[in-house]
């Protein structure tokens, strides 16, 4: 078992969010997994401007806050408990608009 702090992480050099990596790809068995968590601010947005994508399927669930989400085929409000998965090479956005921190657990998984 490996049992890791996300306190005592250090945070990625993302700007406007802490994005920390938990367990990389090396850390898990198949290779074919990296886990985190993100905090999103109030006002913050990621990427900074337009969408973004991965070669991963991305699983993730809001455990505080709200955040609103986008991809090209709408826009969709999340809040605690919401999870969503997101297909590799979906482009993809989210946008903190509300007045607290918004904190995601996310999981990216190779196919």
């Amino acid at each position: 078992m490996l049992i890791v702090n996300a306190n005592a992480i250090q945070p990625e050099d993302r700007p406007g969010v802490t994005l920390k990596i938990l367990f990389t790809e090396d850390q898990v068995e198949s290779g074919k997994a990296t886990f985190g968590v993100v905090v999103v601010p109030p006002g913050a947005r990621i990427p900074l401007s337009g969408s973004g994508s991965h070669a991963q399927d991305e699983y993730s669930i809001v455990v505080k806050g709200t955040i609103l989400a986008g991809t090209e085929e709408g826009e969709y409000r999340m809040s605690a408990n919401d999870a969503s998965l997101i297909p590799a090479g979906e482009a993809h956005w989210a946008y903190n608009d509300g007045s607290e921190d918004c904190e995601i657990v996310w999981v990216l998984v190779k196919r």
